[in-house]
């Protein structure tokens, strides 16, 4: 029985060294996801904003200022989450942009929404474990 747990703690062990690689790859992902969004917004702004007014039904606020508010955290949060940089932070502001997506359009395709899902707890193990080791968080000691 000792063995079989030795093997398993030193298999475990290994795999642990993995976790700032998963958690780059991870941050690097969603960011790339939100980021490019961000970028089809700003790319046409009227039309983004003929879709927060009449497509999305963001919950209490403007449209406009859902649209602004949006694309700011598309394009800015990813930048923080790549560098790791006040990482928790970035990773719980693009889970809640990503929340308020799902929240308001109401027909969202099955597949898009696990997409949604998916995104939404890789942002989760971000702000619950912090960006890893490979961060700027990790080099300026931010908790």
């Amino acid at each position: 029985m000792a063995k079989i747990i030795n093997l398993y703690n030193s298999i475990m062990g290994k795999l642990d060294l993995l976790q700032p690689v998963g958690l780059l790859l991870a941050r690097f992902y969603v960011a790339w996801v939100f980021f490019k969004a961000g970028l089809t917004k700003l790319r046409d702004w009227e039309s983004t904003l003929l879709l927060f007014e009449y497509e999305y039904a963001v919950p209490v606020l403007n449209f406009e200022v859902a649209a602004y508010l949006a694309t700011f955290g598309e394009i800015v949060l990813p930048i923080m989450l790549v560098l790791g940089l006040f990482g928790r932070k970035a990773a719980i502001g693009l889970f809640i942009v990503n929340y308020v997506a799902v929240l308001s359009f109401e027909d969202m395709p099955a597949a898009a929404l696990n997409e949604h899902v998916t995104w939404g707890l890789l942002m989760l193990l971000v702000a619950i474990w912090g960006s890893g080791k490979l961060s700027l968080d990790k080099l300026f000691n931010i908790k």
